[in-house]
């Protein structure tokens, strides 16, 4: 079964949250897939990923790039995944119709936006009640903490 992960982001934005996590997705050897709303989260992150600083750079494509199975990490409005990625970032209250086609979901969501909270707070309802056993992460000082 699809490991769903709510990640709750209290204490930065998700162009500042998301790199460590990819960068750990890259380390354990798989690919990642992130979905984005719209464009202009797309446009930020592609650039915030060009500016990691550990490690380098975070590779990464999206729509209009050579090659996309190639690259490790992809960024897109849709719900492809042309590098086969089995790990999926939900971003902006995107939802996944299938998670069986992913071994791990991480569901970020804005703790400052009521609206987003409610939203993740369904997402999470759905996933249950689908069968999945999410968990919830709480972004702290360094890391993340698991909740209950």
């Amino acid at each position: 079964m699809t490991q769903i992960g709510f990640y709750h982001l209290t204490r930065t934005g998700v162009t500042e949250a998301l790199p460590p996590l990819l960068t750990r997705t890259l380390g354990a050897g798989e690919k990642a897939v992130v979905w984005c709303a719209a464009k202009p989260l797309l446009q930020e992150l592609d650039k915030a990923l060009w500016q990691v600083a550990t490690p380098r750079w975070l590779p990464h494509g999206s729509e209009g790039a050579l090659c996309p199975d190639l690259h490790p990490i992809w960024l897109t409005t849709g719900e492809d995944s042309p590098n086969k990625a089995r790990f999926l970032f939900l971003l902006e209250n995107r939802t996944c119709p299938d998670f069986a086609a992913f071994s791990r979901v991480f569901d970020l969501f804005d703790g400052q936006d009521p609206q987003a909270v409610t939203a993740a707070r369904e997402r999470w309802s759905a996933a249950r009640a689908a069968g999945h056993t999410p968990t919830y992460w709480k972004q702290e000082a360094q890391g993340w903490t698991r909740g209950g």
